[in-house]
């Protein structure tokens, strides 16, 4: 009989909310500016005297998110006072959401969720090096009054594998959905995560009962891992997180229930208060806003915003298999990135009779050529090519007017300079001939000019008339049907 440990995670993730002003106030939202403290009001600094008001646009915002992920949205909801007093929230409370959230439930990536609720951030505390900043803090409050989704999952997730997975398909459908950037380097999203650790024997017939003879159903003490800013750093903190706990257990210690930081460097979490209940916040309704009956606000209506959900990833995805056929690697880099997916797409609707086969030449070139052509130039641009162009050379290989050889080439050609590429492969020479004589005089010369290799051939290397085609062609300057090419060979070889 031996111990095994049943991880379980549950994560928070915050994300700012994409609009042009504040959670309660008009100071512009803007996460770009460097110069500190210049868009603040007395509103987001909690001046005395001062009134919130809602911002509809980030409502709308976490309503999206909502019927995205099959939620259930709230008809009634409220604003509270979160009380907790750090040097970033000026008013020594945060405006947040306790027992009436926007949305409740709903699932993604196989994950359920348990709530979706809508808050301010705070300011950003920033330690500055020199020797005169040392001893103190300085306090930049940009941030502050940000709106700020808070997504909460079920504690379902059982790897860091899928905590990060998770994570990486909610920025993609914050990015889809125009609600967030999302950008983790820049403090956009921000993930935490609860983990906790509980033994349970697995016995020699397979059973899994806890030590005292029961399915083990209890989680174990829960460790709030905060601030995590990368999908690499999730990853490697859950499992630090997870290995340390299991180490404590096996040394017959108790987990404390506390909030770790994460240290990028060391790679370690360290201790940086004990966790706090919702209690101790003291959460109360905000006097000083109104009510939310959600089925009041015509905007707020299901159909109304569903009209502006676009196409989400995982129906992307499910289309994408369905429609095109192409690889799983091609349709996951494509869901990531929707300009390349619409050049793929509308070059795609372009060629005649577009059919699976065509939709995996169009998606290799782009993939493959376009991406290899974009990065050398050090561009997140097509540089000149459009779909057209790349349409019109899949269209010339599937006439068998021009080679693949040829179609690369060109494509370098309309990246840089633009121009068609039925006129760029006449003047070229690149146009593939179907003269038979010249087929003929091609593979006889390469034939003589290659004993080596026809010896090779003839001695059972098939492969061999892969380099007399790479000469034939030469000797056509890319003009030459390879397929053509190599029956030539072979008939005349044998």
């Amino acid at each position: 009989m031996e111990k095994k440990y049943d991880t379980t995670i549950g994560l928070e993730i915050h994300a700012e909310l994409k609009t042009a002003t504040k959670m309660f106030c008009s100071s512009k939202n803007d996460p770009d500016e460097e110069r500190p403290n210049v868009n603040i009001c007395p509103v987001c600094m909690g001046h005395p005297g001062t009134l919130p008001v809602i911002n509809k646009e980030a409502v709308k915002h976490v309503l999206k998110v909502g019927h995205a992920v099959g939620g259930k949205i709230a008809d009634f909801t409220e604003f509270d006072r979160k009380n907790y007093f750090y040097p970033d929230i000026p008013k020594s409370y945060q405006i947040s959401q306790y027992k009436y959230p926007l949305v409740s439930g709903g699932r993604l990536n196989g994950v359920e969720l348990t709530r979706v609720h809508l808050e301010e951030d705070t300011a950003t505390s920033k330690h500055e090096a020199g020797k005169e900043n040392e001893g103190h803090s300085l306090v930049d409050f940009n941030r502050a009054g940000v709106p700020l989704m808070e997504l909460v999952t079920e504690p379902v997730i059982k790897s860091a594998e899928e905590a990060s997975a998770f994570a990486r398909e909610l920025q993609l459908l914050l990015r889809y959905l125009g609600a967030s950037d999302a950008n983790m380097e820049k403090g956009e999203m921000r993930v935490e995560a609860n983990i906790s650790v509980a033994p349970t024997e697995i016995f020699a017939d397979g059973r899994e009962l806890d030590t005292k003879g029961h399915r083990n159903d209890k989680l174990g003490t829960k460790v709030e891992v905060k601030n995590l800013n990368s999908f690499k750093a999730v990853e490697k903190a859950i499992k630090f997180e997870v290995d340390r706990q299991i180490a404590i257990l096996e040394a017959g210690e108790k987990i404390a229930q506390e909030t770790r930081g994460w240290d990028e460097n060391i790679g370690k979490t360290f201790s940086q208060r004990s966790k706090e209940d919702s209690h101790d916040y003291r959460y109360f309704p905000d006097p000083d806003l109104p009510k939310l009956y959600i089925s009041k606000v015509p905007d707020f209506g299901e159909e109304n915003l569903k009209k502006e959900i676009p196409e989400l990833p995982s129906e992307k995805r499910s289309r994408y298999e369905t429609d095109f056929g192409i690889k799983q690697t091609d349709i996951d880099i494509f869901v990531q990135n929707p300009r390349t997916a619409m050049f793929f797409e509308n070059a795609f609707n372009i060629v005649v009779g577009g059919k699976a086969d065509d939709a995996k030449l169009l998606s290799n070139y782009i993939l493959s050529d376009l991406s290899g052509l974009m990065k050398t130039s050090n561009t997140n641009d097509f540089g000149k090519a459009t779909p057209e162009g790349l349409a019109e050379i899949v269209q010339m290989i599937k006439d068998g007017k021009l080679s693949s050889r040829g179609a690369k080439d060109i494509l370098a050609i309309i990246f840089k300079d633009g121009g068609k590429p039925e006129k760029i492969a006449q003047e070229r020479g690149l146009v593939q001939k179907n003269d038979p004589e010249a087929f003929h005089n091609a593979v006889m010369k390469v034939i003589g000019e290659n004993p080596h290799i026809v010896e090779q051939f003839k001695a059972g290397k098939e492969s061999a008339v892969n380099a007399l085609i790479g000469f034939a062609m030469k000797e056509m300057k890319g003009s030459g049907n390879p397929q053509v090419l190599k029956e030539l060979l072979i008939k005349n070889l044998i």
